[in-house]
């Protein structure tokens, strides 16, 4: 198809380009923030269900071996009999099992249980 004597070519234009590419640089600037805060959230709460677990293996073991208040609790007597296997923090962090009544800590601060 002619228009006054030119040839009409399909296409974009760099400007028009352009435009998309900034739009989708602005729609990424506002996500990814939000994307982060999530992420950060859902590793926060796995690991506050792995505090739960070992918590939970602590008290059966506590049960099985007559352990009173203040006793030590090593990783090593909740796994493999108490737990399948040692749990590992999402974030990067170690768990403590610490002493009997006391409950499982992690390195990571913000993780911990109630």
């Amino acid at each position: 198809m002619r228009a006054h004597g030119r040839r009409y070519r399909g296409g974009f234009t760099l400007v028009e380009m352009m435009i998309v590419i900034l739009v989708i640089i602005a729609l990424i600037g506002i996500a990814m923030p939000n994307w982060m805060k999530a992420r950060e959230s859902a590793r926060t709460q796995s690991c506050l269900a792995n505090l739960r677990q070992i918590s939970t293996a602590k008290e059966r073991y506590v049960m099985d071996q007559r352990k009173t208040s203040g006793d030590p609790v090593a990783m090593s007597d909740l796994v493999p009999d108490f737990l399948k296997n040692q749990p590992a923090c999402p974030a990067g962090g170690a768990y403590d099992p610490r002493p009997v009544g006391i409950e499982p800590t992690c390195t990571i601060p913000g993780h911990e249980l109630p």
